[in-house]
């Protein structure tokens, strides 16, 4: 090979950056031949090095399926536990190029129970390659995973039906699975599918047209991704950009770094800074690449001509057409967690570079993956998918997903272990979030808790049924009168008869019972009351959600321990004998977990002090 030239790195690395880049995945059913397909697309386009053929071949000895063959799989399933078992579990990236276009392509698993990695390599993707095993046609999971396509914006198809030489290469197999996807994807806004009859294995029509497939006048795969039409900036929308750092080195400097979202950007132009509104000018474009103006998709840094307050998670946009900005929305919702999600529990919710607390107010209907139809709803677990009303804690700038993905789509976060429990995509902003105000009122807590000569709390007890915490909510508001303070008193079973009585012992019902009596308590403290507050509350995420709504020194959690054993000997109401027996469902300690404070201010073990050392404790904290 002839030595390589400054000059030809240098052209090499100028036709590299002009070259336009398709981002695409692979998904569809298990054992459909995703990774083999990726593999022996990279093998036959000559993007192996030797090294890695070497190991390729050596590991398809010790891992393959294929016999004394190559499986290009491999090459793909990286982790341990995919080569032993033969399967995609994590999404693996792929970078390559041709002579006309760069890939990166995500490989995603196709077990349904990793449905929520395919979401993760969908959200960034262009184009979807679904996989059909030619055997076994059109699956339940061809169609979850082209109802996610749909979801995370994906407009472009390619039905690669697999294994065409397990069904003999025969063209009606072909064309009764593309008839059969396309009726279905007809009705999930995919603008284009082009199918294409492949074997992986074998390479027949993955890079070059197969000899096999005399019937088929369309292009092999390579030649049809380098060819699909790419989705580029739309010079014509206005300039949005959401601010990932704000950066100032010294004094002199003081510059917003982010990704342009939609548009372009120059000096001169004028910027509206949101959700403040406050409006200035682009003093200076700052770009990698020395440009003085941006379009969508660079990474740029502006900074502005005048000194005006911007934030991480604040979004610069054109003064004359700005986005919107919002706390409640209808979306769109693909539950990610083992565990179900529950309207009323608290989640941190991640838009762009913006962070809220969100709460999913009400499910409409959950969607059937397989029909499209809609379906009732009160929670909404593993894969399953949702439209759903959600509230923010504040308002976040945004637009609908269909129309700006950046500003559109979210996740959410479990505020305890920081897990990944969903992604969303903004549908509108609920016509409340704009009409609804705060009112202000000329008495506030303060005058209100003066007039009281006293500092409002709410003293929040929790425990198991049984533990004490009515008995001694009851004799520390005696206490508390008899010194002359105001007081009131929410019970876990009198709430019941009255604001709670629509609710039942669901999870769900719990968590919806704790946010009514959370938010009535903090009226109650509004009032410049002491408010005691004796529930149960099993769940360390209401709990805190409850604590967040108060000023900080209000919230006293008091957690009344008492053994399990301890609280079913005081069993009064027989309550525990009846959860023994079966007959009663979902009852804390038996059938349904109770979570102890972490760190609650008062602990009381009921079990080892009397009720009057306990309230002695209380009112010694409270004074």
């Amino acid at each position: 090979m002839d030595a390589v030239t400054a000059n030809d790195l240098r052209d090499y690395l100028a036709a590299q950056a002009v070259k336009p880049q398709l981002r695409f995945i692979t998904c569809g059913s298990v054992d459909d031949g995703k990774s083999t397909l990726i593999g022996r697309l990279l093998y036959e386009a000559k993007r192996i090095f030797d090294d890695q053929l070497q190991a390729l071949e050596s590991e398809s000895r010790k891992y393959g399926t294929q016999g004394e063959r190559i499986d290009f799989a491999l090459l793909v399933d990286g982790l341990q536990s995919e080569r032993e078992q033969g399967i995609t579990i994590d999404v693996a990236y792929r970078f390559f190029d041709t002579d006309k276009r760069k890939f990166i392509v995500a490989d995603t698993p196709g077990h349904e129970q990793y449905t929520r990695n395919m979401a993760t390599g969908a959200s960034t993707a262009d184009l979807a390659v679904i996989l059909v095993d030619a055997r076994k046609g059109v699956l339940t999971q061809t169609r979850r995973h082209s109802r996610i396509v749909a979801l995370m914006g994906i407009r472009q198809v390619i039905l690669a039906v697999n294994k065409m030489d397990l069904a003999g290469f025969d063209a009606g197999v072909f064309s009764d699975i593309v008839n059969e996807y396309e009726a279905f994807a007809s009705g999930l806004g995919i603008d284009s599918v082009r199918a294409i009859p492949l074997s992986a294995l074998d390479g027949d029509n993955v890079v070059t047209r197969s000899g096999r497939t005399p019937w088929y006048a369309g292009g092999s795969l390579l030649e049809t991704l380098e060819t699909v039409p790419l989705a580029t900036g739309d010079r014509t929308r206005a300039f949005r950009m959401p601010v990932q750092w704000v950066n100032r080195p010294n004094l002199d400097f003081r510059g917003f770094c982010g990704r342009v979202a939609a548009g372009t950007v120059m000096a001169g132009q004028q910027v509206r800074i949101l959700p403040s509104g406050t409006t200035t000018t682009v003093r200076e474009v700052i770009t990698p690449s020395g440009e003085a103006a941006a379009e969508e998709g660079d990474s740029i840094t502006l900074t502005l001509a005048d000194e005006v307050d911007v934030s991480r998670g604040d979004v610069i946009a054109a003064a004359g057409d700005p986005p919107e900005a919002a706390d409640q929305f209808e979306a769109r919702i693909l539950w990610m967690a083992e565990h179900p999600l529950v309207p009323g529990r608290p989640y941190l919710l991640k838009m762009h570079c913006k962070e809220a607390t969100a709460v999913v107010t009400a499910i409409k209907h959950r969607v059937d993956v397989n029909s499209g139809a809609h379906l009732a709803a009160r929670t909404l677990g593993l894969n399953e998918i949702a439209v759903a009303n959600i509230s923010l804690d504040r308002p976040v700038v945004f637009e609908p997903y269909a129309a700006n993905r950046t500003l559109g789509g979210f996740i959410l976060i479990d505020k305890l272990n920081f897990e990944t429990v969903g992604a969303g995509m903004v549908d509108f902003a609920l016509r409340r979030s704009s009409n609804i105000h705060w009112q202000a009122l000329d008495v506030n807590k303060g005058a209100r808790a003066a007039l009281k000569h006293q500092k409002p709390r709410c003293v929040w007890f929790t425990g198991l049924s049984g533990a004490g915490k009515s008995t001694i909510a009851n004799l520390l508001e005696k206490r508390l009168c008899a010194d002359g303070r105001h007081t009131y008193i929410l019970d876990g079973d009198n709430v019941r008869h009255g604001l709670n009585r629509d609710l039942g012992f669901t999870e769900a019902d719990r968590v919806e019972n704790i946010r009514r009596v959370a938010e009535v308590a903090k009226l109650m403290v509004d009032a410049g009351l002491i408010v005691l507050v004796s529930f149960i509350s099993p769940f360390r995420a209401e709990r805190r959600m409850a604590r967040n709504l108060f000023a900080e020194g209000e919230f006293l959690e008091v957690f009344v321990h008492a053994p399990l054993e301890v609280c079913e000997r005081r069993d009064t109401k027989g309550l525990y004998a009846k959860a023994r027996r079966g007959d009663l469902k979902n009852f804390t300690g038996i059938d349904s977990d109770y979570e102890p404070p972490e760190a609650a201010e008062v602990t009381v073990n009921t079990a080892e002090m009397a009720v009057e050392e306990c309230v002695a404790a209380l009112m010694e904290r409270l004074d």
